[in-house]
């Protein structure tokens, strides 16, 4: 799933804005195949622009009528005719959102040339392989399970699990097996599902001075219908010699607050990274 650009993200929030609840919360229900549930009209903007494929895919739901595009185009100062049908309107809209490329960056070398990586685009991939996987194991959602297993770690790899609910604990774990069971445990025997935040807020990836991509990730953790609290995960990846652009995962750190830590009547908070580059980039040191 490709996903919005940053003026995209920000263009659909503004379109979004202007639905009714109703329409929003039946749009999030349709975006997300009703995996993910929201309790506000934030978090329902939140999760269609964070679930839908493309500008284009969210634009041409049956909710995002025509004339909510041509309004939004009138504000922005684009000049759209008032015969203009909803595919026209979209492709000015997708046109006004695109991202102007500086002399800078057009004279800047490729990955292909550089052999570089764009660390933050590899977090946002691994997470969602990592997440619509494990989330597929969760027997309630009557998903297509993929292939879960001890093959995506490191035979070395250490699971550390700390969660804050109505018990408070810290778990270890040794090994590709374990670590990928006890991780399995938590969405098939739990119930659980792990609804990443995928905005820049929510996500952080580096490159640590010990030749790991270190990736920390934020979320909300459900069950059915239920927001039970906050996750924080930061893995450890190491590139697979073997197969190439293959990463496998050598450290998890896994950390579950549940709701009422945050107080009776309290919402739960925005899920968030609170770790600095530098910090991230010696987690695992």
């Amino acid at each position: 799933m490709a996903g919005l650009g940053s003026k995209e993200k920000a263009g659909c929030r503004e379109l979004l804005d202007v639905l009714s609840t109703a329409d929003l919360l039946a749009l999030t229900e349709t975006v997300t195949k009703r995996m993910i549930y929201v309790t506000s009209r934030t978090e329902a903007i939140h999760a269609i622009v964070t679930y839908s494929g493309s500008a284009k895919e969210l634009l041409k739901r049956r909710k995002v009528q025509r004339d909510i595009i041509f309004t939004y185009l009138g504000k922005k100062g684009i000049v759209a005719l008032p015969s203009s049908d909803k595919n026209q309107l979209i492709d000015q809209a997708l046109e006004y959102w695109k991202e102007p490329v500086t002399e800078e960056q057009q004279q800047k070398p490729t990955e292909a040339d550089t052999g570089a990586l764009d660390y933050q685009v590899l977090g946002e991939q691994f997470c969602q392989w990592f997440f619509n996987l494990l989330n597929a194991q969760n027997p309630s959602l009557g998903q297509e399970q993929g292939e879960w297993g001890p093959h995506h770690f490191w035979e070395n790899a250490v699971l550390k699990f700390s969660y804050k609910t109505s018990e408070q604990d810290t778990e270890e774990y040794q090994g590709a097996q374990m670590a990928s069971l006890r991780l399995l445990a938590l969405v098939r025997e739990e119930c659980l599902f792990m609804n990443p935040n995928l905005d820049a807020s929510g996500l952080r990836a580096v490159n640590s001075p010990h030749g790991l991509v270190v990736v920390a990730v934020a979320g909300t953790v459900h069950r059915n219908n239920l927001c039970l609290g906050i996750f924080e995960q930061v893995f450890g990846l190491i590139r697979c010699p073997l197969a190439e652009n293959n990463w496998k995962i050598k450290y998890v750190n896994l950390k579950i607050v549940g709701q009422h830590a945050f107080g009776g009547g309290v919402p739960v908070p925005k899920p968030c990274i609170g770790y600095q580059t530098s910090e991230l980039r010696n987690f695992y040191s």
